[in-house]
């Protein structure tokens, strides 16, 4: 997506540029499947904490102040917490979620059911499907707007108030008004949720309208079912965490990540918890486009790869393509905009194991914190990536003390030779070194679907490699699709929590108007652009947050008449003519599917507004202290150990925070530091930049 400063005539005149240099102390937290992450930075005294602790599952608050405990960080001395949470991924993908009700017009209580008659798979036969709120919570009440927005049937408040007292009395904790057609007029939802309002006991009320106000009766409702259900999970949350803060002295606001990439306060968050869905693998992808801009590469393919699976992104000109489709699982889209990030099941604890046919398979079941990889000494007894890499030495043997106590490489040989090797007829490294290619080829595949299967070549991006496990096999998935280059960020164990330090804020709109090109009113068009932009603007300026400038994107959502799927067209301005829609629409569609279709009229369907508060810089040179750099690579060098390529090979091991301003370092080669490990594998050559990164010219294949 494109951001181009609002031109005067969307909505007035822009606020004038502060200072660009963030002031004060800040502390980004990221909590992650497996571990919770922290990322202090002291402006004044450029000052930098980290830490790295376990996930507290059960309340991550408890882990998030174990985080600060870790770093040394006062809580009361601090200006601003910004904190990237799984709470509500976790619930929806676990289906842990909230007993919900949901009232809808008369005959139309199946279509979070019915879905688009797809299936789990396009050629399969079987597949399961459990729709977010069972069938009886779902109640039906007489009201009908037609797409028009004319009224067809009146609201029957009486029926309302007896479906709302039949759910209550069911159990139901939060609730869900979804009418036909409320995005084209919602006077019926807004006068049910006054109503609710005076007999439901608490404030877990979501009008479908409200949160995404566009057609599509299925997705606006299943996404209103999936923020109605991790509410008040996420509200329990979020005012627990802030007391205990509270408890600690901080008194100031705590602000969220959500989904967009932008931050919300925790005061409000709850309103519209399904933005929170892809807080943590949002913040992450944040970071990529601030280092990559500093560091002067603004394309990048990004893949964070943590202990439970790997999430990539795209990124062009320094920012995050952002999807208004995402489906978290099958049948479930949530049609709020979220950075379009895509995940897939192999993480550093993913297990590996000989199927009933004979072959090896990589995830994307986890071995999670506990117990964890063999290597971690837990009781973990299943062989995952973390392993192998431990078996072929691209992680350090001898940190096995340090990690586990009672766990040795041997065992960790065994392992791979008695549950997987004996049935593949390979030893023990040659099972591990199956293993590392059967993850890349899946994780491979994961970037191809945020680049190729859009329409882009990975040949003209970069590979952002972070997350704890990431740069252990950004190289050889980098050669595996043909990117040329590697970027690896100074911390790239902590980049989530980073990411939570440099957000902006940001509030995303939508509007239908489902109307072919041709008989759009253009006035309107640019006038609910002008509305947009100026409810965003209200709402940062609600944030108490110091901004650097204010940044405004568009962008519309099209298709040719007949067709179903949209495609998201970048706007120059907010007061496009209807030629040049159609010539942007055209050109995006040509570029996507290399097809023309000039008989065919476009329809206009969505109109997008982003409206960003962008936040000073930091310095991201103080994440490395210069203290610790030494004068020469082989000063940095701590010493050497084999390790299996195709072959084994006896590498150079360098620690990271000691190498010179300006290093040059070429593979075989491997980089440790205190959160994450980097494998330079031969052929592969790496620079350091000013802030830190090490930038990887990818070798040729072998």
């Amino acid at each position: 997506m494109r951001d181009d400063t609002t031109p005067a005539d969307a909505a007035g005149k822009a606020p004038e540029m502060t200072d660009k240099t963030l002031t004060g102390s800040f502390a980004g937290i990221d909590v992650g499947g497996t571990f919770t992450d922290l990322v202090f930075y002291d402006s004044k005294a450029r000052g930098v904490k980290l830490a790295k602790v376990p996930t507290t599952l059960d309340n991550q608050s408890t882990g998030v102040l174990a985080a600060l405990d870790a770093a040394s960080v006062d809580a009361a001395a601090l200006d601003l917490i910004v904190h990237g949470t799984t709470t509500t991924t976790n619930a929806v993908l676990e289906r842990q979620l909230c007993k919900t009700g949901l009232v809808t017009t008369l005959g139309f209580r199946d279509v979070l059911e019915l879905g688009r008659r797809t299936r789990p798979h396009a050629y399969g036969m079987t597949g399961q499907f459990r729709p977010i709120i069972p069938r009886d919570l779902r109640l039906e009440i007489p009201e009908r707007m037609l797409a028009d927005g004319s009224e067809y049937a009146a609201l029957d408040e009486d029926a309302l108030r007896a479906a709302l007292q039949e759910l209550l009395e069911k159990g139901c904790e939060a609730l869900v008004i979804h009418f036909l057609h409320a995005y084209a007029n919602p006077a019926h939802e807004l006068r049910a949720g006054e109503i609710a309002r005076e007999i439901w006991p608490n404030g877990n009320i979501t009008l479908g309208h409200a949160l995404i106000s566009e057609s599509r009766e299925f997705e606006r409702g299943v996404t209103a079912a999936v923020n109605a259900s991790v509410q008040p999970l996420l509200r329990r949350y979020v005012e627990r965490l802030a007391d205990r803060l509270s408890e600690r002295g901080y008194e100031r606001d705590l602000l969220v990540m959500n989904g967009t990439g932008g931050m919300v306060s925790a005061r409000v968050v709850a309103e519209e918890a399904a933005k929170t869905v892809m807080s943590g693998p949002a913040s992450g992808v944040m970071a990529a486009a601030y280092t990559g801009r500093r560091a002067g590469i603004p394309d990048l393919l990004t893949y964070d790869m943590g202990g439970t699976s790997t999430d990539v992104a795209m990124i062009r000109g320094a920012d995050p393509a952002v999807s208004h489709e995402i489906e978290i699982e099958y049948a479930m889209p949530i049609h709020v905009p979220m950075v379009d990030v895509r995940t897939v099941g192999a993480g550093g604890g993913s297990i590996a194991r000989v199927d009933a046919a004979g072959l090896l398979q990589v995830g994307p079941d986890s071995a999670g914190s506990v117990p964890g990889p063999i290597c971690y000494g837990k009781g973990g007894l299943e062989p995952t990536i973390s392993d192998a890499n431990m078996a072929l030495g691209r992680m350090d043997p001898g940190k096995l003390n340090t990690i586990s106590g009672d766990v040795s490489l041997e065992t960790i040989r065994a392992a791979f030779q008695s549950r997987l090797g004996d049935a593949l007829g390979l030893d023990a490294t040659e099972a591990a070194a199956a293993v590392l290619r059967i993850a890349t080829a899946k994780m491979a595949d994961a970037v191809r679907m945020v680049s190729i299967s859009l329409g882009e070549d990975p040949r003209d991006f970069a590979l952002f490699a972070f997350g704890g496990a990431g740069p252990l096999h950004a190289c050889a998935i980098a050669r595996e699709l043909g990117v040329p280059r590697v970027l690896v960020p100074a911390r790239p164990g902590i980049t989530n929590a980073l990411g939570c330090v440099v957000a902006d804020l940001r509030h995303d709109y939508v509007a239908t108007v489902n109307q072919p090109l041709d008989a759009c009113d253009m006035e309107e068009v640019h006038a609910l652009f002008a509305r947009q932009v100026e409810e965003g603007r209200a709402a940062i300026g609600r944030e108490r947050v110091e901004i650097a400038e204010e940044k405004i994107s568009f962008s519309v959502e099209m298709r040719f008449i007949g067709q179903t799927h949209l495609l998201r067209v970048p706007l120059p301005s907010a007061t496009p003519t209807r030629e040049a829609l159609q010539a942007l629409f055209e050109e995006a569609y040509f570029k996507r599917f290399q097809v023309k279709l000039p008989e065919i009229r476009p329809a206009l369907v969505n109109v997008n507004t982003s409206v960003i508060g962008r936040r000073p810089e930091i310095d991201l040179s103080a994440l490395i202290d210069p203290a610790g750099r030494k004068a020469t690579l082989d000063e940095a060098r701590t010493g050497t150990r084999p390790v299996f390529f195709d072959a084994w090979i006896d590498t150079p091991i360098y620690w990271r925070d000691h190498l010179p301003a300006e290093a040059t370092l070429s593979g075989p080669a491997i980089v440790e530091q205190m959160d994450c490990t980097l494998v330079l594998e031969p052929g592969d050559v790496a620079t350091q930049d000013t802030d830190g990164n090490l930038i990887v010219t990818v070798g040729p294949r072998a």
